[in-house]
């Protein structure tokens, strides 16, 4: 089975920084891969993503402040966070697709809570 396990989620302060991990398991390497997020009271919304050979894509409200990498070895998806707003404050979900925007088919796994809070 696929399978996503995604951590490092955290408190951190306006302004700070915070970097999530995303293994995945069971899945070839060759999807492209795509970070996810949850706002409360909000519908999920794909934010970031990275193909095998490296193709990268984010949102406009997250460029420029979300870094994403990889390590195909491992299979591990990482999301680097800095200046991290209020607005950020949302469940993180990765998963994996064909590319950009088709980035969800699989199972969702049960994501880590970032809050950016004073």
């Amino acid at each position: 089975q696929v399978h996503f396990m995604e951590s490092g989620g955290d408190l951190v302060q306006p302004g700070g920084s915070l970097q999530l991990s995303c293994l995945a398991s069971g899945i070839s390497p060759y999807y492209t891969m795509g970070w996810y997020r949850q706002a409360p009271g909000k519908q999920r919304e794909l934010i970031a993503s990275m193909s095998y050979s490296a193709n990268i894509n984010y949102i406009d409200s997250v460029k420029g402040r979300f870094t994403v990498s990889r390590d195909i070895a491992r299979n591990a998806f990482y999301l680097h966070m800095s200046r991290l707003d209020p607005k950020d404050t949302a469940v993180y979900y990765c998963n994996a697709g064909s590319g950009w925007p088709d980035l969800s088919r699989f199972s969702w796994g049960q994501g880590t809570q970032v809050t950016v809070s004073a």
